[in-house]
């Protein structure tokens, strides 16, 4: 069904028009467009019905449209031009709250999707590394990711969930693109779904394997140019810090993370201070519980990127864990000053201040984390640290 049947309209268009949305919305919590449709004198409706004059279809998801549903008489009203269809991004240009170029979407960054998807950190950087998921913007070396990038997460949450390892479903994905070589995110481009320990496509009613039979053994015969990231100690030892690197992240794929350390050391060694390499350290070095070499190596990386605004974060959360608060809200808020609207670090300091004691401070980094992002994974927990007598 065609959306944006009308034309483009002005915010004072709206004036006593009812709006009834369809689906979710990826810009606006449903309170939140409802509040804007009455600022703009519209009456905001929760039933589709014949007394609505608009529908809005969410751009995020419509996989309730089944229950609410578009009758033919409204399908008719429609047609007669009694009733128009548009898209949540008509809504928010008929609203004047963005240009006509313009889309509105919620930013998610590694750590929120974390929270959402139920994974490690690590897991999202590493999909982010193999261009899996791709940020729609990055501040200041923290990417932010948009819904697009979001349901393809999910998608590879789903396989994790399914026991495939993160190495056999990028060896999937990479034998997908051979087959496909127009193909370049597979997981974008394409139907993809899992069935079993196996990741197929959808064509039509059927599913088919990239060579286009009916189902493809990717583990056929256990073809050792399948296996994904075998690190051989008879390799010939690495001379370049790339190399080190390239060496570590082999064996961090392998959860061999105390090799991984002593490679990326070495690659320090070889190739002199570098803060994205001391960064990953710190993390390897959280992962593998050495969380005071993990909060000296933080310390490194912000001598070396004063504005590497994840290390501050990432130090502020370490030093919380190991009861040193007062460094910790320090950190935190050093995070902040570099960059107010990471919410990430509104959180983090939050609970650390409630910790304390210090719920009045606190509450003004709770309500800040809501302003930046109502629909985080950590919104239900701010609500409930600001109404603390409406909690069950």
């Amino acid at each position: 069904m065609a959306t944006d049947s009308a034309p483009r309209n002005e915010a004072g268009d709206l004036s006593g028009k009812r709006i009834a949305i369809v689906g979710k919305l990826a810009g606006m919590t449903r309170r939140e467009v409802f509040a804007a449709l009455r600022e703009a004198d519209a009456q905001p409706s929760d039933k589709v019905d014949h007394r609505v004059d608009v529908i809005v279809f969410g751009e995020n998801d419509l996989t309730d449209l089944g229950q609410q549903g578009i009758s033919e008489e409204l399908q008719e009203k429609a047609a007669a031009g009694e009733l128009q269809f548009i898209s949540e991004t008509t809504l928010w240009q008929w609203l004047g709250l963005i240009e006509p170029h313009q889309k509105l979407h919620r930013l998610y960054t590694p750590a929120m999707l974390s929270d959402l998807l139920g994974v490690s950190k690590s897991i999202i950087r590493r999909w982010h590394r193999r261009g899996l998921i791709v940020p729609a913007r990055q501040v200041r070396s923290l990417p932010y990711f948009d819904y697009h990038e979001v349901a393809s997460a999910k998608q590879l949450a789903t396989m994790l969930a399914s026991g495939m390892s993160p190495e056999k479903i990028e060896r999937q994905l990479s034998a997908i693109s051979e087959y496909y070589p127009d193909v370049q995110r597979p997981l974008t481009q394409l139907s993809v779904i899992v069935q079993g320990s196996e990741i197929l496509l959808r064509q039509g009613e059927g599913l088919l394997e990239p060579g286009g039979q009916m189902r493809f053994d990717f583990d056929r015969e256990d073809d050792v140019s399948f296996a994904f990231n075998v690190v051989d100690p008879s390799d010939e030892m690495p001379e370049t810090p790339e190399a080190w690197e390239s060496r570590a992240a082999d064996y961090e794929d392998d959860e061999q993370l105390d090799e991984a350390i002593r490679c990326l050391r070495s690659a320090l060694s070889v190739g002199g201070p570098s803060a994205d390499r001391s960064f990953r350290l710190a993390e390897l070095l959280y992962r593998a519980g050495h969380l005071g070499g993990a909060i000296e190596r933080y310390y490194v990386v912000i001598e070396q990127e004063p504005e590497m605004i994840e290390a501050r974060a990432n130090l502020g959360c370490v030093l919380a864990e190991t009861s040193q608060l007062v460094e910790a809200v320090s950190a935190l808020r050093e995070a902040i000053a570099v960059y107010d609207d990471y919410c990430d670090a509104h959180y983090h300091l939050a609970r650390v201040l409630d910790e304390l004691g210090r719920e009045r401070e606190a509450a003004t980094h709770w309500e800040r984390c809501l302003a930046l992002n109502p629909d985080s994974p950590w919104a239900d927990e701010a609500y409930a640290r600001l109404q603390p007598g409406e909690e069950d």
